[in-house]
């Protein structure tokens, strides 16, 4: 993550079973494909529980551990962070990590989705959205002494209890959580501040043009006040691609894309500012401008129909010049 080139992850569209992406079957066999191609380092997965229906993030990466051997394995963002019993995530996670033989990688978020839906989500857990930014600190400050100690006591704002110790322990030490996190401007400074002072790294993603470029500025000088090096510090933007000769094709089957993955709630300049889109000189460009706007590496999601086509073309008519 220190490198001066950008670095490649590969973003499976799980939720796209239900409208015919992929199955996952096919999902799981190009999982062995990015695990084979020394172009990527990590395979990300996306979490809901009920906010936005999904196959479930814990149980597809332990497959996904089962079939690969070489990347890393991360979640992004675990949006059910919040509402998920600490303890046993603690366990389901460190499981996660000896199977994977230490390759996993969590990136936590609060999980809130506009329009009452994390809220009507979380009501069955009677957990309101207002509660979700703290619960997820007090989870992460949990995994963490759960993953590094014996007999933990614990009192907090939402949890208490004594003397709990959990078996396995991660395979990593120390387990990394990473928060994602990309607030729009002015409610920036509590998210941000959250991630320079408790997160490993940071992951964030751009629905809106120069949302990276801005909110890194404002992080790097929240990293400064906690005395850390925003040189060093992992940053990872998830990003979508649509490699077509005709840039407006490929953004409009981007659209779609996004229209069936979460509804009709990205409007075209949005999904301009989140799609590496057109011919493959374009595509290197978008993405060489996340890394001056601050992204030390990206996970790429194939925002089309044409999953294995595309991935040949990304593979090779643009990864190439940027690796």
């Amino acid at each position: 993550m220190e490198s001066d080139r950008l670095t490649f992850g590969f973003t499976l569209p799980q939720r796209g079973v239900f409208f015919g992406i992929a199955s996952w079957p096919e999902m799981v066999q190009m999982a062995r494909v990015v695990d084979a191609n020394p172009l990527f380092d990590s395979i990300w997965v996306g979490d809901s529980i009920m906010a936005k229906p999904r196959p479930e993030s814990i149980g597809l990466l332990g497959a996904l551990a089962a079939v690969t051997s070489r990347v890393r394995l991360g979640v992004g963002c675990m949006a059910s962070f919040p509402i998920r019993d600490p303890i046993v995530f603690a366990l389901q996670w460190a499981t996660l990590d000896l199977i994977s033989n230490g390759r996993m990688l969590l990136a936590a978020c609060t999980g809130i989705v506009a329009g009452g839906v994390s809220a009507k989500e979380g009501a069955v857990w009677g957990i309101s959205d207002g509660q979700r930014g703290n619960r997820m600190a007090e989870n992460i400050a949990i995994c963490r002494r759960l993953w590094s100690e014996d007999n933990v006591t614990f009192s907090g704002k939402y949890r208490s209890f004594s003397d709990a110790t959990i078996q396995p322990r991660p395979i990593q030490q120390p387990c990394p959580i990473w928060i994602a996190a990309n607030p729009i401007p002015p409610q920036v400074e509590k998210p941000l501040r959250r991630v320079a002072r408790i997160a490993d790294g940071w992951m964030t993603a751009q629905p809106w043009p120069g949302l990276l470029r801005e909110n890194w500025a404002k992080l790097s000088e929240y990293l400064k006040d906690e005395g850390k090096d925003p040189a060093t510090f992992p940053t990872l933007e998830y990003h979508n691609i649509n490699i077509n000769p005709d840039r407006q094709s490929a953004l409009v089957e981007s659209k779609r894309f996004l229209d069936q993955y979460y509804g009709p709630v990205f409007a075209p300049p949005m999904v301009e500012a989140w799609t590496a889109a057109g011919s493959p000189a374009q595509c290197i460009e978008d993405l060489l401008q996340l890394k001056r706007d601050g992204a030390k590496a990206v996970t790429l999601r194939i925002t089309s129909w044409d999953q294995n086509g595309q991935y040949e073309r990304l593979v090779h008519e643009v990864l190439p010049k940027l690796c």
